[in-house]
């Protein structure tokens, strides 16, 4: 592996086109999430000489949670259609690295066998609400069962290039599947997203959190002013995301927020962030902005169709690798010292 971006091409040999298609898609015209990735341009790292760092640690605490890396898997829906174990062997790879996944309600396997593929590995859950309150009651029931450690809760959006590829789900959603008759299988995008809930509010976030008892995460913050209406909801994460460009074309890029909302934060909750993450660089500048996990999940999901689990463990040490030598060369020898790292911000 030279790149993560060299993976996509790769992926595209062997995933069939609706399926590259949802994956590597964003919203209309693609422009936020071109702009992810040129976001990261907007801020340097500078580097430090004589700064004597042989090993840079990885390791860290959030959530409570002791990681051997504060890269985290993303949730990402239907991942059978990379790999046909899908979320069981994406499961499998990050506990190789002692990694974090979100799993998915719309994943391609029950929330209970993803846990179970990786028993001792820590998980989150990221519940798309759905206008049948019995339906979201079912889900966080079977995640406290599975052991997941917090609920993200989140909403997505409209791709041109499912319309285009006129793409249905060939699979079947494993946690529609045990709940109904009906289990998402040749179903449009438009048809399953119509079924969950549009109209979404502090309330919910009370509802989930009382429910459960589990940690609830806002996922697709972008402003301040929505992260403190999480925290005030009784939010215990922040999830700065423009869910990879795929929801609100036109919105800004992930990173070019992230430090303004880390302000308004202040320290009171754990911040996530993701959206055009490739390179260990993007991770450094994520964490030196305020984030305290960084996520992806189309080069996961790359990896997965080349080589399952360990394809997906290969692409997490890949982006760890590069992390430690950014972090030597700019002089930080924790994921404390990064986070307390000064970007630079110089326009070219």
């Amino acid at each position: 592996m030279i790149n993560l971006e060299s993976l996509e091409a790769e992926a595209k040999k062997i995933i069939p086109t609706g399926g590259f298609g949802y994956i590597s898609g964003g919203s209309e015209d693609n422009w936020t999430l071109a702009m992810n990735r040129k976001a990261f341009q907007h801020r340097q790292i500078a580097p430090k000489a004589l700064s004597d760092i042989e090993k840079p640690e990885l390791d860290t605490k959030v959530f409570g949670i002791d990681l051997k890396t504060p890269v985290m898997m993303a949730p990402a829906a239907a991942q059978g259609l990379s790999h046909s174990k899908g979320e069981t062997d994406t499961a499998k790879g990050i506990a190789a690295v002692g990694g974090l996944m979100a799993q998915s309600t719309y994943s391609s396997t029950s929330i209970a066998d993803t846990a179970a593929a990786a028993p001792d590995a820590p998980q989150f859950f990221q519940l798309y609400m759905s206008k049948d309150w019995d339906f979201n009651e079912y889900l966080l029931d079977e995640a406290k069962k599975a052991n997941v450690k917090a609920i993200i809760l989140t909403v997505d959006g409209y791709r041109e290039s499912d319309i285009i590829n006129n793409f249905a789900f060939p699979l079947p959603m494993a946690n529609l599947a045990s709940y109904s008759d009906g289990d998402g299988k040749g179903k449009g995008i438009a048809e399953i997203y119509a079924s969950a809930a549009q109209k979404i509010g502090p309330d919910d976030v009370r509802r989930i959190k009382e429910y459960s008892g589990l940690p609830v995460i806002v996922k697709g913050v972008q402003t301040p002013e929505d992260a403190i209406r999480a925290i005030t909801a009784g939010a215990e994460g922040i999830y700065v995301s423009n869910h990879g460009g795929r929801q609100l074309n036109g919105g800004p890029a992930s990173f070019d927020v992230l430090e303004v909302v880390a302000k308004a934060v202040n320290g009171r909750v754990p911040i996530i962030f993701d959206s055009g993450i490739r390179r260990g660089s993007d991770v450094f500048k994520a964490l030196a902005s305020g984030a305290d996990l960084v996520a992806f999940a189309r080069p996961v999901l790359y990896g997965l169709a080349l080589g399952g689990a360990e394809g997906v463990q290969s692409v997490f040490e890949h982006i760890d690798n590069e992390l430690e030598i950014i972090m030597q060369l700019a002089g930080a020898k924790t994921i404390a010292d990064v986070k307390k790292t000064n970007l630079l911000n110089i326009k070219y």
